[in-house]
Protein backbone atom coordinates (compact mmCIF):
# COMPACT_ATOMS: atom_id res chain seq x y z
CA UNK A 1 0.00 0.00 0.00
CA UNK A 2 1.05 3.59 -0.70
CA UNK A 3 -0.13 6.41 1.59
CA UNK A 4 -0.52 9.75 -0.17
CA UNK A 5 -1.18 12.92 1.84
CA UNK A 6 -2.88 15.86 0.10
CA UNK A 7 -2.87 19.20 1.95
CA UNK A 8 -5.40 21.97 1.27
CA UNK A 9 -4.41 25.49 0.14
CA UNK A 10 -1.66 26.91 2.37
CA UNK A 11 -2.44 30.58 3.03
CA UNK A 12 0.41 33.03 3.62
CA UNK A 13 3.49 32.85 5.79
CA UNK A 14 1.41 31.98 8.84
CA UNK A 15 0.01 28.95 7.03
CA UNK A 16 3.51 27.96 5.90
CA UNK A 17 4.79 28.11 9.47
CA UNK A 18 1.88 26.05 10.78
CA UNK A 19 2.45 23.45 8.08
CA UNK A 20 6.07 23.16 9.22
CA UNK A 21 4.89 22.62 12.80
CA UNK A 22 2.41 19.84 11.97
CA UNK A 23 3.49 18.09 8.77
CA UNK A 24 6.64 16.16 9.82
CA UNK A 25 4.92 14.46 12.79
CA UNK A 26 1.83 13.62 10.71
CA UNK A 27 3.95 12.05 7.96
CA UNK A 28 5.68 9.86 10.51
CA UNK A 29 2.48 8.93 12.38
CA UNK A 30 0.59 7.96 9.21
CA UNK A 31 3.58 6.44 7.35
CA UNK A 32 3.13 8.86 4.46
CA UNK A 33 4.97 7.94 1.26
CA UNK A 34 4.15 11.08 -0.75
CA UNK A 35 2.92 14.53 0.24
CA UNK A 36 1.19 16.91 -2.19
CA UNK A 37 0.58 20.49 -1.02
CA UNK A 38 -1.38 23.21 -2.81
CA UNK A 39 0.77 26.34 -2.53
CA UNK A 40 -0.82 28.91 -4.82
CA UNK A 41 -1.58 31.20 -1.84
CA UNK A 42 1.56 30.46 0.15
CA UNK A 43 3.03 33.94 -0.36
CA UNK A 44 1.52 36.77 1.67
CA UNK A 45 -1.00 38.49 -0.60
CA UNK A 46 -1.47 35.25 -2.64
CA UNK A 47 0.60 33.66 -5.37
CA UNK A 48 3.81 31.74 -4.78
CA UNK A 49 7.40 32.92 -4.45
CA UNK A 50 10.77 31.23 -4.33
CA UNK A 51 10.88 31.55 -0.54
CA UNK A 52 7.35 30.26 0.07
CA UNK A 53 7.83 27.30 -2.28
CA UNK A 54 11.18 26.45 -0.71
CA UNK A 55 9.57 26.65 2.73
CA UNK A 56 6.89 24.12 1.72
CA UNK A 57 9.43 21.70 0.29
CA UNK A 58 11.74 22.04 3.28
CA UNK A 59 8.76 21.36 5.56
CA UNK A 60 8.03 18.00 3.91
CA UNK A 61 6.04 18.63 0.72
CA UNK A 62 7.14 16.44 -2.19
CA UNK A 63 4.99 18.11 -4.87
CA UNK A 64 3.50 21.62 -4.91
CA UNK A 65 0.35 22.21 -6.94
CA UNK A 66 -1.25 25.56 -7.76
CA UNK A 67 -4.30 27.06 -9.48
CA UNK A 68 -5.76 30.38 -10.59
CA UNK A 69 -3.06 32.32 -8.71
CA UNK A 70 -0.23 30.31 -10.30
CA UNK A 71 1.25 33.30 -12.11
CA UNK A 72 0.28 36.08 -9.70
CA UNK A 73 3.98 36.77 -8.98
CA UNK A 74 6.26 37.38 -11.96
CA UNK A 75 9.21 36.03 -10.00
CA UNK A 76 7.56 32.61 -10.06
CA UNK A 77 7.58 32.27 -13.86
CA UNK A 78 11.10 30.88 -14.08
CA UNK A 79 10.48 28.57 -11.13
CA UNK A 80 7.82 26.63 -13.02
CA UNK A 81 10.31 25.81 -15.77
CA UNK A 82 13.15 24.78 -13.45
CA UNK A 83 11.42 23.08 -10.49
CA UNK A 84 10.09 19.71 -11.68
CA UNK A 85 7.78 19.17 -8.71
CA UNK A 86 6.22 22.65 -8.82
CA UNK A 87 3.12 22.35 -11.00
CA UNK A 88 0.67 24.72 -12.62
CA UNK A 89 -2.65 23.50 -14.05
CA UNK A 90 -2.03 21.27 -17.07
CA UNK A 91 -4.88 22.83 -19.02
CA UNK A 92 -3.12 26.20 -19.25
CA UNK A 93 -1.89 26.90 -22.82
CA UNK A 94 1.38 25.21 -23.78
CA UNK A 95 2.98 28.67 -24.03
CA UNK A 96 2.59 29.19 -20.28
CA UNK A 97 5.65 28.47 -18.12
CA UNK A 98 6.03 25.10 -16.49
CA UNK A 99 4.16 21.84 -16.56
CA UNK A 100 0.99 20.35 -15.10
CA UNK A 101 2.19 16.79 -14.55
CA UNK A 102 5.14 15.15 -12.85
CA UNK A 103 6.25 11.68 -11.85
CA UNK A 104 7.68 11.02 -8.38
CA UNK A 105 9.88 7.95 -8.01
CA UNK A 106 9.41 6.40 -4.57
CA UNK A 107 11.81 3.57 -5.28
CA UNK A 108 9.43 0.63 -5.16
CA UNK A 109 6.77 2.48 -7.13
CA UNK A 110 6.22 5.63 -9.17
CA UNK A 111 3.37 8.10 -8.63
CA UNK A 112 2.01 10.52 -11.23
CA UNK A 113 0.68 13.86 -9.98
CA UNK A 114 -1.66 15.90 -12.19
CA UNK A 115 -2.74 19.51 -11.60
CA UNK A 116 -5.90 20.71 -13.38
CA UNK A 117 -8.11 23.80 -13.09
CA UNK A 118 -11.85 24.12 -13.50
CA UNK A 119 -13.46 26.41 -16.05
CA UNK A 120 -16.72 27.21 -14.23
CA UNK A 121 -16.42 30.73 -12.72
CA UNK A 122 -12.66 30.72 -13.33
CA UNK A 123 -10.39 31.43 -16.31
CA UNK A 124 -11.37 30.12 -19.73
CA UNK A 125 -8.93 27.28 -20.26
CA UNK A 126 -8.84 24.01 -22.16
CA UNK A 127 -11.45 21.54 -20.93
CA UNK A 128 -10.09 19.71 -17.87
CA UNK A 129 -11.98 16.63 -19.06
CA UNK A 130 -10.20 16.58 -22.42
CA UNK A 131 -6.84 17.36 -20.83
CA UNK A 132 -7.28 14.56 -18.31
CA UNK A 133 -8.03 12.11 -21.12
CA UNK A 134 -4.84 13.19 -22.87
CA UNK A 135 -2.71 12.76 -19.74
CA UNK A 136 -4.19 9.40 -18.75
CA UNK A 137 -3.50 8.04 -22.26
CA UNK A 138 0.18 8.91 -21.94
CA UNK A 139 2.43 5.82 -21.87
CA UNK A 140 4.48 7.55 -19.17
CA UNK A 141 1.58 7.70 -16.72
CA UNK A 142 2.26 5.42 -13.73
CA UNK A 143 -0.40 3.08 -12.42
CA UNK A 144 -0.80 5.30 -9.33
CA UNK A 145 -1.99 8.78 -10.32
CA UNK A 146 -3.34 11.57 -8.08
CA UNK A 147 -5.15 14.67 -9.38
CA UNK A 148 -5.43 18.09 -7.72
CA UNK A 149 -8.49 19.68 -9.35
CA UNK A 150 -8.45 23.38 -8.49
CA UNK A 151 -12.03 24.44 -9.18
CA UNK A 152 -14.86 26.63 -7.89
CA UNK A 153 -17.96 24.61 -8.73
CA UNK A 154 -18.68 21.50 -6.67
CA UNK A 155 -20.64 20.03 -9.57
CA UNK A 156 -17.65 20.33 -11.88
CA UNK A 157 -15.44 18.69 -9.27
CA UNK A 158 -17.77 15.75 -8.72
CA UNK A 159 -18.28 15.32 -12.44
CA UNK A 160 -14.54 15.10 -13.06
CA UNK A 161 -14.24 12.71 -10.12
CA UNK A 162 -16.70 10.30 -11.70
CA UNK A 163 -15.10 10.88 -15.10
CA UNK A 164 -11.75 9.77 -13.64
CA UNK A 165 -13.28 6.90 -11.64
CA UNK A 166 -11.40 3.67 -12.26
CA UNK A 167 -8.72 5.46 -14.30
CA UNK A 168 -6.94 7.40 -11.54
CA UNK A 169 -6.05 6.62 -7.94
CA UNK A 170 -7.55 9.75 -6.42
CA UNK A 171 -8.90 13.22 -7.15
CA UNK A 172 -8.94 15.91 -4.48
CA UNK A 173 -10.42 19.36 -4.94
CA UNK A 174 -8.78 22.62 -3.91
CA UNK A 175 -9.54 26.37 -4.24
CA UNK A 176 -12.56 27.02 -1.97
CA UNK A 177 -10.51 26.77 1.27
CA UNK A 178 -13.49 25.04 2.93
CA UNK A 179 -13.16 21.30 3.62
CA UNK A 180 -16.02 19.11 2.45
CA UNK A 181 -17.31 15.98 4.17
CA UNK A 182 -17.83 13.88 1.03
CA UNK A 183 -14.60 11.90 1.11
CA UNK A 184 -15.16 8.45 -0.36
CA UNK A 185 -13.95 5.77 -2.72
CA UNK A 186 -16.02 6.04 -5.90
CA UNK A 187 -17.66 2.90 -7.37
CA UNK A 188 -14.78 1.98 -9.69
CA UNK A 189 -12.02 2.59 -7.15
CA UNK A 190 -10.97 6.25 -7.31
CA UNK A 191 -10.60 8.15 -4.04
CA UNK A 192 -12.41 11.47 -3.98
CA UNK A 193 -13.09 14.63 -1.95
CA UNK A 194 -14.61 17.86 -3.31
CA UNK A 195 -12.25 20.11 -1.35
CA UNK A 196 -9.37 19.29 0.97
CA UNK A 197 -9.76 22.65 2.74
CA UNK A 198 -7.17 25.17 3.90
CA UNK A 199 -4.02 25.48 5.96
CA UNK A 200 -4.29 28.83 7.71
CA UNK A 201 -6.01 30.88 10.38
CA UNK A 202 -9.23 29.38 11.71
CA UNK A 203 -11.04 32.65 12.56
CA UNK A 204 -10.83 34.11 9.07
CA UNK A 205 -12.64 34.30 5.75
CA UNK A 206 -10.52 32.00 3.62
CA UNK A 207 -7.44 33.21 5.51
CA UNK A 208 -8.26 36.93 5.31
CA UNK A 209 -9.38 39.19 8.18
CA UNK A 210 -13.19 38.82 8.37
CA UNK A 211 -13.88 42.56 8.76
CA UNK A 212 -12.21 43.30 5.42
CA UNK A 213 -14.35 40.79 3.55
CA UNK A 214 -17.53 41.84 5.36
CA UNK A 215 -16.93 45.50 4.51
CA UNK A 216 -16.34 44.60 0.89
CA UNK A 217 -19.69 42.81 0.70
CA UNK A 218 -21.52 45.60 2.54
CA UNK A 219 -20.04 48.56 0.65
CA UNK A 220 -19.21 46.89 -2.70
CA UNK A 221 -15.92 48.79 -2.57
CA UNK A 222 -12.52 47.26 -3.37
CA UNK A 223 -10.24 46.52 -0.44
CA UNK A 224 -6.69 45.39 0.12
CA UNK A 225 -6.68 41.92 1.64
CA UNK A 226 -4.78 41.40 4.89
CA UNK A 227 -4.15 37.95 6.28
CA UNK A 228 -5.77 37.12 9.59
CA UNK A 229 -3.73 36.16 12.64
CA UNK A 230 -4.41 33.61 15.34
CA UNK A 231 -4.68 29.86 15.85
CA UNK A 232 -4.40 27.80 12.67
CA UNK A 233 -5.70 24.55 11.24
CA UNK A 234 -4.23 22.22 8.61
CA UNK A 235 -6.90 20.50 6.51
CA UNK A 236 -5.76 17.45 4.60
CA UNK A 237 -6.76 14.04 3.26
CA UNK A 238 -4.91 10.73 3.06
CA UNK A 239 -5.52 8.35 0.16
CA UNK A 240 -4.29 4.76 0.46
CA UNK A 241 -3.45 3.18 -2.90
CA UNK A 242 -3.00 -0.46 -3.86
CA UNK A 243 0.36 -0.81 -5.64
CA UNK A 244 -0.89 -3.72 -7.75
CA UNK A 245 -4.02 -2.06 -9.15
CA UNK A 246 -3.30 1.64 -8.69
CA UNK A 247 -6.77 2.05 -7.19
CA UNK A 248 -7.73 3.61 -3.87
CA UNK A 249 -8.54 1.40 -0.89
CA UNK A 250 -9.25 4.06 1.71
CA UNK A 251 -9.70 7.79 2.35
CA UNK A 252 -9.16 9.63 5.63
CA UNK A 253 -9.91 13.35 6.13
CA UNK A 254 -8.06 15.23 8.87
CA UNK A 255 -8.07 18.72 10.38
CA UNK A 256 -5.09 19.38 12.65
CA UNK A 257 -5.02 22.28 15.12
Amino acid sequence: MVNILCVGDVVGSIGCEFLRQRLPALKKLKAIDLCIVNGENSADGNGITHSSAAHLLDSGADVITTGNHSFRRKESFSMYDSWETLLRPANYPAAAPGRGFCIVDLGRVQVGVVNLMGTMYLDSLESPFEKLDQLLRSPDMPKICVIDFHAEATGEKRALGFYADGRATALFGTHTHVPTADQCVLPKGTGYISDAGMTGVIDSVLGVKPEIIINRYVTKMPARFELAKGPCRMDCVIFTADEATGLCTGVERLSLT
